[in-house]
């Protein structure tokens, strides 16, 4: 029996997630006595794909068919069962991230597999198989129990840690068997943000609401996102009104994020975007209403005008960096 765990990579490069989902199926494989397998899909190098060793992958498949490159659901999750099927994996983790939902569900389907999304923990019980998942937007736990042999789980980014644990790994490049009718619409092109630190990756995030009042005010909330080397995002009225950019929606109808350090400017807190958002370690939010729904989700709150307040929090970060 094994792990498999998907190993999606960016442009050839793993990001922390990645090693999070490895160390993840590691503490699995530990209480179960298997081995950690990695897939990957795509070019990588041999030196970037060893460093899944590092953290318990002690092989690593990856899939080289030239066609895949082009993402569809149906075809990667075809590539990734054959995979799971080669090693005899009893237990498949993808990061619940967009790819993930939609490779994992079609896989198992496939496997005829069990499905907990948005896991949360290691399984407390493997006989019966049973890990926690979030419920109810956040607002609640629920304990899940697989019954069927195999069992596919997606995990929530940011709710375990990176374990370093390293092993020598035997690399294994495979050829899926891949039909040309598991490809719908194909892509015509694919535009990339660059140069900015990505909403969903980034250990600190600064949100603008409404209670910025406009687009020419934001200039306080990057100014706090660079100081501390954090991303910015917004709730989604923003983007409505395209004060910013869509990419920095955040929320249940937008990304859902789950860094270290939210903080929260002049959001009021609707119920659609706390679930997006309460996967956070801590959160504060600043915001004039005291009565504001965030307040009783937040672990630290200011009550007060932003324009007072985030200018006097600007500078007291500059002098704590600046070290007087």
């Amino acid at each position: 029996m094994a792990i498999l765990v998907y190993t999606e990579n960016f442009d050839g490069k793993f990001k922390k997630s990645t090693y999070e989902l490895i160390s993840y199926g590691k503490e699995i494989a530990k209480v179960e006595n298997s081995e950690v397998v990695a897939v990957t899909i795509g070019t990588v190098d041999a030196g970037v794909l060893n460093e899944l060793s590092k953290y318990g992958a002690s092989k690593i498949i990856s899939v080289k068919n030239a066609e895949l490159n082009d993402f569809s659901s149906q075809a990667h999750a075809s590539a990734i069962v054959q995979a799971a099927k080669k090693v005899n994996a009893d237990v498949v983790i993808f990061a619940n991230n967009p790819n993930g939902k939609a490779i994992s569900s079609r896989v198992a389907v496939k496997m005829d597999a069990g499905l907990v999304p948005a896991a949360v923990g290691i399984p407390s019980s493997l006989a019966p198989f049973t890990v926690r998942k979030k419920a109810f937007s956040g607002k609640a736990f629920a304990d899940m129990v697989i019954t069927s042999d195999v069992k596919v789980l997606t995990l929530t980014q940011n709710s375990f840690k990176v374990i370093e644990a390293p092993v020598t790994a035997v690399l294994e490049d495979f050829n899926a068997e891949i039909s040309a009718d598991m490809f719908g619409a194909k892509p015509v092109e694919v535009v990339k943000t660059t140069g900015k630190l990505s909403v969903t990756d980034a250990e600190i995030l600064v949100s603008g609401g409404r209670g910025l009042k406009g687009p020419e005010n934001w200039g306080m909330v990057e100014e706090m996102a660079e100081i501390l080397g954090a991303a910015t995002c917004c709730s989604r009225p923003v983007t409505d009104l395209d004060w910013r950019p869509h990419h920095e929606h955040v929320g249940q109808t937008g990304k859902v994020v789950a860094p270290n350090l939210y903080i929260a400017i002049g959001i009021s807190g609707a119920v659609q975007h706390l679930a997006g958002v309460n996967g956070s370690k801590v959160m504060v939010v600043i915001n004039t209403d005291k009565d504001a729904p965030f307040f009783e989700s937040a672990n630290y709150g200011i009550v007060g005008d932003a324009f007072d307040v985030v200018p006097k929090l600007n500078a007291a970060f500059k002098k704590f960096k600046a070290g007087n």
